[in-house]
């Protein structure tokens, strides 16, 4: 049984097995199979745009068959390409097939992942995360940009993401059809 994280040998490629009978505190995730350590608990402003956005969706999807999940939730998503399993804790997801809905978390592709940038993880969440849901196939991604207070949405078209129009005033999901989110409410407010 692994203990600790120093026990892991991070050359190595590691399956869902592997991940969920780790037993230490330090949070990870496994990018095709190999272990990508996680950014220190986020700053506040990450946290409230986070709970904003968590509200907003959560108050939207009442009555609807969808559910959404805040980090920590762990998403496993299997590798079109066969190479290597991954694992990963999206700042929100949204699942609209509640059959991936598994006690260890969401087994499969949610419909909807929106990732908030920190000044830490953004070449991480641009590039690894960005071709990961791609390639598992996740129907809409959302990049929030806390600092200039803009959101790039990109939906799955023929396998590839590609970038939506945004208004300044308000983004709009095509997953979660008349979901619009103010944009100046969101970013109201939030602390320097």
């Amino acid at each position: 049984m692994i203990t600790d994280i120093n026990q892991l040998d991070f050359s190595k490629a590691y399956t869902f097995k592997d991940y969920l009978s780790w037993k230490f505190n330090e949070r990870v995730e496994l990018f095709w199979g190999y272990i990508s350590r996680m950014s220190p608990a986020p700053n506040s402003k990450h946290q409230e745009i986070s709970g904003e956005l968590h509200f907003h969706l959560k108050s939207f999807l009442q009555k609807k068959s969808c559910k959404i999940y805040a980090a920590p939730f762990d998403v496993y998503l299997p590798s079109l390409k066969g190479d290597g399993q991954t694992v990963v804790q999206p700042d929100l997801s949204v699942i609209c097939d509640i059959s991936k809905i598994q006690k260890q978390g969401c087994v499969g592709s949610p419909d909807l992942i929106i990732e908030i940038l920190s000044l830490g993880n953004s070449r991480k969440e641009m590039t690894k995360k960005f071709q990961i849901y791609e390639q598992a196939g996740v129907k809409e991604y959302w990049v929030v940009f806390p600092y200039e207070q803009m959101i790039q949405v990109y939906l799955l078209e023929n396998d590839k993401f590609q970038l939506q129009p945004v208004s300044e005033k308000s983004v709009k999901s095509v997953v979660l059809e008349g979901f619009e989110l103010d944009m100046d409410m969101l970013f109201s407010d939030m602390e320097e």
